[in-house]
């Protein structure tokens, strides 16, 4: 379990580092969205950002430790999307 929860951890750091590098990118996908996401800076991504890690870590603090598995899925996708944005591929 203890590994499960240090693998989340670091898996969400990675995700937020990914996330803010995108919003930073001034991507033209970033530009639109909905206005009350971006009159906070993107700051409600984050919350959502939050909320999704602190979910996986909740689940697995309590006995659900294939949920390192589903974060680890989560953040592949979140690696390949701020990869295509990035690179501008997309």
């Amino acid at each position: 379990m203890t590994a499960a929860l240090v693998i989340i951890f670091l898996l969400g750091i990675a995700n937020f580092a990914m996330h803010r590098a995108v919003l930073e990118s001034d991507h033209p996908m970033v530009g639109q969205m909905p206005g009350f996401v971006r009159s906070l800076g993107g700051r409600m991504t984050f919350v959502a950002e939050f909320l999704v890690l602190l979910a996986a870590l909740l689940l697995a603090a309590n006995g659900w430790a294939g949920m390192a598995w589903a974060y680890g899925a989560y953040s592949a996708l979140n690696a390949v999307s701020a990869w295509l944005i990035l690179t501008g591929r997309v």
